[in-house]
C-alpha cells in the first residue's frame, strides 16, 4: 500500500490566495492525501471558499483562535494521521503536479526519513514572476555551522520523526521552523535526501520578512537556537544571513 501524505494548511484571512495552494494539492499525480486545514479564526470568507471547494481529497477543519503560525502547525501534526507529513501554507503553491509521487518515492524505495528541495520566493500577483531563488544542496553536518539550512517549505518528514522530536517549540515566534530543522538534521540515525527540483513557491512578504523588527527579532531569536543546539557562534548567524544575499541573483 502505498505512504499516506498529511498536508498541513495554515490559514488566516487567505481568501486571495487559498484557491491556489488548494489548486496545486488537488492537481498531484498522487492520490494518497488528507488535507489538515488550520484556520486561525479567520474574518473574511476564507472558510466558506474552502467549505464550497469543488474537492476530491477530503479537508480536515480545524478553526479556532491560535497562538501564532507554530501554534496552528502544531495542531495540524497533532491531527495527522499520514505516514508522512508537509506543509504548504496559504500563501504557497506547490511547483509541479508530480511533486508528492517524487517524494514518496524517494522515502518509499529508497528509506529516507526526509526530503528536501528547492523554494521561489514569487510575487504575490504574478507567480511566475521569481523574486529569490533559494537553491539548496546535499545535506552533510558541518553545513549547520556554516548558517545552511534547507528552506521549510519545502521539508517533508516521516511521521515518525515528528513522533520522535516533537514539534514547533512556542518560546520562538518567528525561528522555531530553524530550530525544530536543526534538531531533526543533527540526529545522526535519519536520512535526508535532497530533491534537485524546485518544491514549492513561495508569495513575497512572510511573517520574518515583513519589518525591521521582525528581521531583528529573527536574528535574536536564530542565536539562541544556534547557541542551544550548539551548531555554532556568532559567525554562523552572519554566514547565515549572508547566505540569503546569493538568492536574488
Amino acid at each position: 500500500m502505498s505512504l499516506k501524505i498529511s498536508i498541513i494548511v495554515a490559514t488566516y484571512n487567505s481568501s486571495k490566495t487559498i484557491r491556489s495552494c488548494l489548486d496545486s494539492i488537488f492537481n498531484q499525480n498522487y492520490s494518497n492525501i488528507e488535507i489538515n486545514l488550520i484556520d486561525g479564526k479567520s474574518s473574511d470568507n476564507t472558510l466558506d471558499i474552502v467549505k464550497n471547494y469543488n474537492r476530491k481529497i477530503p479537508i480536515k477543519i480545524i478553526s479556532e483562535e491560535d497562538n501564532g503560525i507554530y501554534d496552528a502547525l502544531n495542531k495540524g501534526i497533532y491531527s495527522s494521521i499520514g505516514d508522512v507529513i508537509g506543509f504548504v501554507h496559504s500563501d504557497d503553491i506547490l511547483a509541479s503536479s508530480t511533486i508528492f509521487s517524487e517524494i514518496i518515492k524517494k522515502i518509499s524505495l529508497e528509506n529516507f526519513d526526509g526530503v528536501y528541495g528547492d523554494l521561489q520566493y514569487v510575487d504575490f500577483d504574478k507567480t511566475d514572476k521569481v523574486i529569490r531563488n533559494w537553491k539548496s544542496c546535499d545535506f552533510n553536518d558541518k553545513l549547520l555551522k556554516k548558517g545552511w539550512m534547507p528552506a521549510h517549505p519545502t521539508f517533508f518528514l516521516k511521521k515518525a520523526v515528528y513522533d520522535k522530536h516533537g514539534s514547533f517549540n512556542l518560546n520562538y515566534s518567528i525561528s522555531s521552523d530553524y530550530d525544530f530543522m536543526i534538531r531533526v538534521l543533527n540526529d545522526n540515525s535519519l536520512k535526508f535526501c535532497y530533491l534537485p527540483r524546485v518544491i514549492s513557491k513561495m508569495r513575497v512578504g512572510g511573517s520574518s520578512n515583513r519589518s525591521l523588527k521582525n528581521i531583528l527579532k529573527k536574528s535574536r531569536e536564530d542565536y539562541i537556537i544556534i547557541k542551544k543546539n550548539k551548531v555554532g557562534n556568532f559567525i554562523t548567524l552572519v554566514r547565515k544571513n549572508l547566505l540569503k544575499i546569493n538568492q536574488y541573483f
